[in-house]
């Protein structure tokens, strides 16, 4: 069946099933490496610092052919591209399992995630000209489930697999979902017929300028707290690098006649406030999804793959709130629904906030549960009222620019939460350390009865004295530590409610109202 147009017309949730599968294995792919680098690292012959160079490389490289994928969509073709994408993907997958040294991983995964960058942007850009523009909100759920759910799942699954067979499956099970994804999307989709190269010129400038700032930011990012930020010359020489580059970038997006990456899409208010927005829920997203399982495992001694499974429940509150909010999208002013999502989000952050060391599963439960209902409403409504103003010849280039954006926030909201992290536990050890003297009763008490029991249980005086500091000191480092995460929860959730006046500064999608309504 064709349209006046002479274009195939396909059934759209066929496409969204064709897009979907890949998205979901590549974003999976950025967190389900995670609780595996201990193996890799054994297995391998290396340490546990060089092992994460696994993830390292894969976000490296994602983020530089991100921003790129708008470009390369007009300039090859792009079913062309997503094809390409999905097969080198799938081949690198296969690669990475294979791997029989550390650095042939780390290579592979390069190739990984510079094949898998195009994906998300690509298939954001198919669903919305799939679909009308007052179903483009459910689009957006469906896009949504894999976008917010897969990062969530992706520990849970990674550390099944390598506790059950071992860390090369996390990369195998990419495969027939690959394949899958490759034949769907020779059949069903299509390229539209007003995506078509319009010049024979290369910004290669532009190329150079994107991968430098892009991959020194990202880099810098990754190995930030790791190597003690502005301690370190070689991550200075990263951030200032990035910064130049960036900068000569802007310049040359302006000035050259075929620009690599259209700029001039952020003069459109809605747009540019929506990039901010989701840049922001980026940082608060990804930052908490690092500080809850640290906490889980730190401090109330859950192993890697239990707290995994204890972070499910933001995935299925998203996986229930993501399709509800697509089908509601057309009867609200989605405006509304995102300073509802912005709302609900602070409000379970806080919720987590109140967290002491004496917490349940139930306690953890509900505001991750509540978190993901919340996400959705922001999630999807975001999405759709962004994309709403873009003329769908430049939807590819805005796409790619909202998500290299999310993920750049991600990043960022990694690497302050860790470094905020560490300084708060150290000053809140020392705040909380000088109340321990030998002139406080009560710290007089806790030894006391401490020595008492390590005594009890066969130690000799001078060892139990011994004992009962460190036992007593271990106790410090713990109501420390709950208080630095209680502090950043607040921090998160109050940057939540901070953005609700900039909903105003968005207007309403013109297909907000169901199809009766035209």
């Amino acid at each position: 069946m064709t349209g006046q147009d002479g274009q195939r017309v396909v059934n759209p949730w066929i496409v969204a099933i064709a897009v979907m599968f890949a998205t979901f294995m590549e974003v999976l792919d950025t967190t389900v490496v995670n609780v595996s680098l201990p193996h890799i690292a054994g297995n391998l012959g290396g340490t546990i610092d060089e092992s994460t160079w696994v993830l390292t490389s894969y976000l490296v490289a994602n983020a530089i052919v991100l921003p790129l994928t708008g470009w390369l969509a007009r300039t090859f073709g792009r079913k062309r591209l997503l094809m390409t994408s999905v097969a080198g993907f799938t081949i690198s997958s296969l690669l990475c399992g294979l791997a029989p040294t550390l650095p042939l991983l780390v290579a592979f995964r390069l190739i990984q995630g510079a094949t898998g960058g195009a994906m998300q942007p690509l298939s954001q850009a198919v669903l919305l000209e799939a679909f009308p523009p007052h179903e483009r909100g459910k689009a957006m759920g469906f896009w949504g489930l894999g976008i917010v759910v897969a990062p969530i799942i992706g520990p849970v699954v990674g550390g099944w697999l390598t506790d059950t067979y071992s860390w090369r499956w996390v990369f195998y099970i990419n495969l027939p979902v690959g394949i899958a994804s490759l034949v769907m999307t020779k059949l069903y989709v299509f390229d539209p017929p007003y995506l078509r190269r319009e010049s024979s010129s290369i910004d290669y400038w532009g190329i150079g300028l994107m991968a430098l700032w892009v991959g020194s930011l990202q880099l810098a990012l990754d190995l930030g707290q790791e190597r003690d930020w502005f301690s370190s010359r070689f991550i200075i020489t990263l951030i200032v690098t990035s910064g130049l580059g960036l900068v000569a970038f802007l310049w040359r997006q302006w000035v050259a006649a075929e620009p690599v990456v259209d700029l001039r899409v952020f003069k459109i208010r809605t747009y540019s406030t929506g990039v901010f927005l989701m840049t922001t829920l980026g940082f608060v997203l990804y930052g908490s999804l690092v500080l809850l399982p640290l906490m889980l495992q730190t401090l109330l001694g859950y192993p890697s793959l239990q707290a995994g499974i204890a972070m499910a429940p933001r995935g299925m509150g998203s996986l229930i709130g993501m399709p509800a909010v697509g089908l509601l999208i057309g009867r609200f002013d989605p405006r509304k629904m995102v300073a509802i999502g912005l709302v609900v989000g602070a409000f379970t952050l806080f919720w987590l906030a109140r967290l002491n060391l004496n917490a349940g599963y139930w306690d953890i439960f509900w505001p991750q549960f509540f978190q993901g209902l919340g996400l959705s409403a922001l999630f999807v409504p975001l999405t759709t009222i962004s994309m709403d103003p873009i003329p769908k010849e430049r939807m590819g280039n805005a796409t790619s620019l909202f998500n290299l954006m999310r993920n750049l926030g991600g990043s960022i909201g990694i690497a302050v939460t860790g470094t905020l992290l560490a300084r708060k536990q150290q000053q809140h050890i020392n705040l909380l350390g000088e109340h321990v003297t030998p002139y406080s009763a009560a710290a007089t008490a806790s030894l006391d009865s401490a020595r008492q029991g390590f005594i009890a249980a066969g130690s000799d005086p001078v060892t139990a004295t011994q004992q009962a500091y460190a036992a007593v000191f271990g106790a410090v480092q713990r109501q420390a530590g709950m208080v630095s995460f209680v502090e950043l929860f607040t921090l998160l959730g109050i940057i939540f409610l901070l953005l609700l006046p900039l909903v105003l500064l968005m207007r309403r999608p013109k297909g907000a109202a169901p199809a009766g309504a035209h």
